[in-house]
This record gives structure tokens, sequence and C-alpha cells, in this order.
């Protein structure tokens, strides 16, 4: 068997490609030799590139599952086939549960949990017609199984993806494999603020790798996942957080 990290030949396509963990994991592909489309609702300023390549870009609402159906559709025209999905668009502000209305936990689940299954619904199609079949590498979040204040409607939909994503992979193996990356903290530019005024140094001191991910780690995951050599990996949740927190009653007695 010929175990490659090498994507040149193959498709790919990452949701929330234009900017962030996305923009990066897009880079990644691109670099292995990939072609790469990405989505957003509104074309960027720049789109990835890497290789002496760029990616392309189609403009859609995946929330809406015929503009999903659509962005598969214009991938396959752009490049001719589809080997791998990275469901990546996501992500929430912090809300309170008690006061937050309808319509913000409709939306955080519609992009979080019903979104990246509207887009696996044709890549599937598209995939189990391929000989090689095919890969979907769902992007998750450590609040989909350890929730923290604030993120009821965002830690629900990063549950229920997590189940999904077991669930396809029961379905649609073996041609088309489905896994799932729980992501911890993760150091980007538009996060920065949220972690204090240091920027996280202090949050890193409860990560037993003593730092923060950041998007290349996620990327990592996603070329591991989706390469010859995961081969026989489907319904995998492989968790990128550095080995999640540190308990608090060790840091209390510790101190």
């Amino acid at each position: 068997m010929n175990v490659t990290m090498d994507f040149g030949g193959r498709a790919v396509l990452v949701t929330g490609g234009t900017k962030g963990i996305g923009f990066v994991i897009a880079e990644a592909f691109l670099a292995a030799g990939a072609g790469v489309v990405v989505c957003g609702r509104n074309e960027p300023d720049e789109l990835p590139s890497a290789g002496g390549r760029i990616a392309r870009f189609v403009a859609a609402d995946i929330r809406d599952p015929a503009e999903a159906a659509r962005l598969v559709e214009q991938t396959v025209d752009h490049l001719g086939r589809l080997d791998v999905l990275v469901n990546n668009a996501g992500g929430s502000p912090n809300a309170d549960a008690a006061t937050v209305s309808p319509r913000f936990v409709e939306r955080i689940v519609d992009l979080n949990l019903l979104a990246p299954f509207y887009v696996a619904q044709p890549a599937n199609l598209v995939m189990r017609e391929q000989n090689t079949g095919g890969s979907i590498v769902n992007i998750g979040s450590v609040s989909g199984v350890d929730p923290q204040p604030g993120t009821a409607a965002y830690s629900a939909a990063k549950a229920g993806l997590l189940m999904l994503t077991k669930a396809l992979a029961l379905e649609w193996s073996p041609k088309v494999r489905v896994n799932h990356i729980t992501t911890g903290l993760i150091r980007t530019e538009a996060a920065a603020s949220l972690y204090g005024e240091d920027g996280g140094a202090a949050l890193s001191e409860v990560i037993p790798m003593r730092r923060m991910a950041v998007p290349q780690d996620v990327a990592n995951a996603c070329l591991f996942l989706a390469s010859d050599l995961a081969s026989y990996l489907t319904g995998a949740d492989v968790p990128v957080h550095g080995g999640g927190e540190v308990p608090a009653r060790y840091l209390v007695t510790r101190g």
C-alpha cells in the first residue's frame, strides 16, 4: 500500500476557510499539493495560497441546505472531484442561557450542527461514487464535552456534531471516512483579546503542554485524518487541546 501525505491531484473543500483556523487549514492542504475550495458568505480580500497555488472561493451560506448542495456542486465543477471535506465553519459569542433569545439559539445550532450535516450529505454522494472514496473531517470544540458558562447553545451543538460524526461514520464507511477533531484553546489574532491582557499566557499554565494551540496544530491533524496514514480511522475523535486542562483541585492544593 502506498501510504503518503502527498495530496497532489486531490480536491479539498474547507468551509469557513477564508479566515482564522480555516484559512490555515486551507493553506496546509495547498502546501501538500491539493486543489482547494474555500467558502464564506463574502469573498475576502486575500485567499489562502501555498506551493504556488491559490484556493478558489465560492460564496455560500451553508446554513441553507440548497446553498450547501450548490457549494459541493461548484467545488466539483472547479476541481473535477471531491476527496476531502473539512467542516470548519462555526463559532459563537458567549450568551447567558437564562435570557438568550430563541433566534440566537437557532442560529448557533444551524451553523455549528446543521450546516456541517447539510454540506456532508452532498459531499458523501460525490465521494461514494469515486473509486478512492473520500474523507470528511468535522472541527469540533472542547465545549462539546466540557462546557463553560455562556456556551449553552454552542456546547449543545458541538456535542451534537461529535455524535453526528460517529453516526455518519457508521452509515457511510467504508467508502467515506468521517472523523472529528476536538479543539481546545487556540491562539488566533481574533481571539487574543478574549484570553486576557497577556494574550493567554496565564491560561497556558493550566494546559499540560504549557501552551495554547495555534491553527497549524489543527491543520496538521486535518492532514493526518484525510491522509492514507489514517485509512483505517473512521468515527474517531482526535483531541487537539494539549491534554485539556489541569484540574482546579490540583492547582488549588499545589498553591
